[in-house]
This record gives structure tokens, sequence and C-alpha cells, in this order.
């Protein structure tokens, strides 16, 4: 008797770890790697939008518009609001927040591809550091070359600051060109086509690809340098490996922060004062040093510093409530 109760009992229990696992499995239904994106991509969003203000600054400041250069980030904020009101500072925002999810599925995709196919064809590589140095920048290339229309769209739309207050019909115009404002993210895309085509979507794209490889090089020292000085009973906080991942890529940044300038200079058709445009990186790099002064290679790169803390700050502090909200489900 008591061994048929001890069977019954254990069979119970069986079932209840079984319902348990069940459970479990019901409650974490969502793929790892698709909970990881969309708290990834949600907390970015957060982090991006709070700072939308001091990129649409930097953009402006990089492409040297006319009247916002010369005046510095509190003084270029205060103008946007004054001609363009609070929805000023947010202007394009949209279309970064909708670039950044296909970015991180192509990036996240190709990752784990490109990594085998090197691993593949090239054992010489191992699989270190060096191993994941290249896969990321291919999968970061790849990413940026599927998503580089909506970042030019973006700068194109950012870079035109309107007078909302005259009253009277007809097309608004920049004030600081002069030229017919766009009416909106569509707008930019007709325009860019007409123009130029398909290849004018990825104008500029050069020297964000030739960046990508040794910004990821100068990342990955830098994030070993810094966490060298990070305690060993610290090494596993995930709030300090954030930091240090974003100090690292704040060193990358900006020591290629030039060739950033460069891109968005081109992607919104600043000329040589011959009036031609530049037709390449390097031709990028002399034109702005000779007739703008190299100072302009850095300009808008104090905002880099300024919003570092609070990017880390929200994006951490949203990753965890999305993460801890999606675990309930």
């Amino acid at each position: 008797m008591d061994n048929g109760s001890s069977e019954i009992s254990s069979s119970n229990d069986n079932e209840d770890d079984s319902y348990e696992n069940e459970q479990v499995q019901i409650v974490h239904s969502l793929p790892y790697f698709v909970m990881e994106l969309v708290t990834s991509g949600a907390s970015t969003t957060f982090s991006k939008t709070t700072v939308a203000p001091l990129e649409r600054i930097k953009i402006l400041l990089q492409t040297r518009a006319e009247g916002f250069h010369s005046i510095g980030v509190y003084g270029s904020l205060k103008k946007i609001v004054k001609n363009e009101g609070l929805r000023g500072l947010y202007k394009a925002n949209g279309v970064c927040i909708i670039r950044m999810l296909p970015h991180s599925i192509f990036h996240y995709m190709t990752f784990e591809q490109y990594r085998g196919w090197l691993h593949l064809n090239f054992p010489s590589v191992g699989k270190g550091s060096l191993l994941d140095i290249l896969a990321g920048s291919a999968s970061g290339a790849t990413a940026f070359l599927c998503t580089y229309p909506l970042d030019l769209a973006r700068t194109k739309y950012a870079y035109q600051v309107v007078n909302r207050n005259k009253s009277g019909t007809g097309n608004l115009r920049c004030i600081h060109t002069g030229h017919t404002a766009h009416q909106g993210i569509k707008d930019v895309f007709r325009t860019v086509y007409k123009e130029g085509g398909m290849r004018g979507f990825y104008r500029g794209v050069g020297p964000t690809l030739g960046g990508i490889l040794p910004y990821n090089v100068l990342k990955l020292y830098a994030h070993e340098e810094i966490k060298r000085w990070v305690p060993e009973e610290h090494q596993s906080s995930i709030a300090l490996n954030l930091s240090c991942g974003a100090l690292a890529a704040l060193f990358g940044q900006t020591v290629m922060y030039p060739l950033d300038v460069v891109r968005r200079q081109m992607q919104v058709d600043i000329q040589h004062q011959s009036g031609a445009r530049y037709s390449n990186t390097i031709e990028g790099l002399t034109a702005i040093i000779r007739n703008q002064g190299w100072r302009q290679l850095y300009a808008g790169l104090c905002i880099n510093y300024i919003k570092v803390i609070p990017s880390v700050a929200i994006g951490l502090t949203s990753f965890d409530v999305i993460k801890n909200w999606l675990e309930q489900f």
C-alpha cells in the first residue's frame, strides 16, 4: 500500500514538475533573440528621443548652418524653438526611430552569418576578438547600407529650419539657405530621387563605411583598457558594463568624428567655393580644412559628451523596466 501511495505520489510530483515546466515555457514563450531585440530597441528609442534636440543641433553645427554655427548649443536650441516651436526640437526624430528596428535586425541576423563564414574560410583568424571585430564590422556595414536612405532623409529634413511664425500662403523656405523647405520625409525621398536617382540615396555613404572597422577596433581597445580599472567584484555589473561600453564608444567616436562631419556635409550637399560637390571622403576632408578651418571637423563633438550620461542612464533604466515587463508574459 505504501509502495502504491509512493508511486502515486511520485507520479503526481512528476506531473506537477511537468506542469510547472510547461508554465515556465508559456511564461517565457518569446524567443530570447526577439525579447532582446524588442527590449534593446525600445530602450534605445527612449534614450534617442530624450536627446533628440541635441542630435538636431549637432547636425546643424556639423553642416555649418548659417546663423547656428556661431551661437553655440544653447543659442541654437532657443533659435529653433523661436522659429519652429518645441516640436521643432524633435524634427526628424520619427524617421530616426523607424530606422533603428531594421538596422538592429539586419545587424543581428548577419553577424553570426559573417562570423561563421569568416571562421570557415579564414581559420587563421581564430575565434577571438579579431573574428568578432571583423564580423561586427561586416554586419554593421550591411545594416548601415540597408538603412542608409533613412539616415540621409533624416539629415536633410533636420538640416532645414523654417520660420513657422510667418503668415501667408506659399511654400516655406529654409531660413539659412533660402531654398524651399521639404514638407516631410516623403518629400525628401521624392526630391532626392528626382535629382540623383537611386545613387542619390547613398550620397555620403563612403566616410561611414571607411570608418566602421577602425571605429570597432578603437572601441574594443578602449573597452578592454577601461575594464581593467573596474574592480573584479564589479565586473559582472550591468550598469558598469554599459558605462564602460558607452565610454569606449565615445572614445571611438571622438577619433573618427571628422568622418561623421564629412558624411553630414555630403548628405546636405555642402559645396566647394567653386560650387562643386565633394566627390569623395579625402576631398571632403581637405575642402573643410581649407574653407572652414580644421576646427570644423570637430563641430558639435561636445554634444556627444553632453548626452552620454543621460543616454546611458535612460537606456539602462528603460531596458530593465521593459525586460521585466516582457518576462511577465
